[in-house]
């Protein structure tokens, strides 16, 4: 039979391990580098309804950098990141960048709607449905969050909470950085760039 002193220093032990993944496994704030220009794949075009009944399609912001968040109001890491995304528009939105929501909810624009308001969502946020999900590569995890170049190019997707705000806003910053290259006629509608990409 195990004494209470070797239950208690187990039990410890267990504890400073648990923690310690668990902030291993925590957002960095470090940025990880977009994807090299010959690595990027054209984003697959949509349009979906927004918030205020209007059709948005996604080729209606080439020429922009656009952060595209696939995320849903119950959804815990997309809770975190929503602030960031608000500053990232407001921020940089005069220098040809977007920020593009979609939201995976089933309940719909019942549960949507009131999210915006209450949280002063500045961007426009659209309601996703199973085609969209597919059309990009089947989003297994929210938030799913994709930095589109001015190309219309995914430049990086990031899965869960991957990045902290300054890996985001470093990633932004680059990409607006860049030189600009010439936009392309039409948006891509291959999912294949998700497959194995990050």
């Amino acid at each position: 039979m195990i004494n209470l002193r070797t239950r208690i220093a187990v039990a410890g032990i267990l504890a400073v391990s648990a923690v310690t993944v668990a902030c291993s496994s925590m957002p960095t704030t470090a940025a990880a580098a977009v994807k090299s220009e010959k690595e990027r794949h054209m984003a697959p075009d949509f349009t979906l309804k927004d918030a205020n009944g209007g059709s948005a399609k996604l080729s209606d912001y080439k020429g922009k950098v656009v952060l595209l968040d696939f995320w849903a109001t119950w959804c815990g890491p997309c809770k975190v990141e929503i602030p960031w995304f608000i500053e990232f528009e407001q921020t940089y939105k005069d220098q040809g960048f977007a920020v593009l929501g979609v939201s995976m909810d089933e309940e719909g624009w019942a549960a949507v709607k009131p999210y915006i308001q209450d949280r002063k969502l500045n961007y426009r946020v659209m309601l996703g449905n199973d085609q969209i999900g597919q059309l990009y590569g089947g989003l297994d995890a929210l938030p799913t969050t994709l930095l589109i170049d001015r190309s219309g190019k995914i430049a990086k997707v990031h899965i869960g909470l991957e990045t902290g705000k300054d890996g985001f806003q470093n990633e932004i910053k680059s990409l607006l950085d860049a030189p600009r290259a010439s936009v392309p006629s039409s948006y891509g509608v291959m999912p294949a760039w998700l497959t194995g990409a990050r």
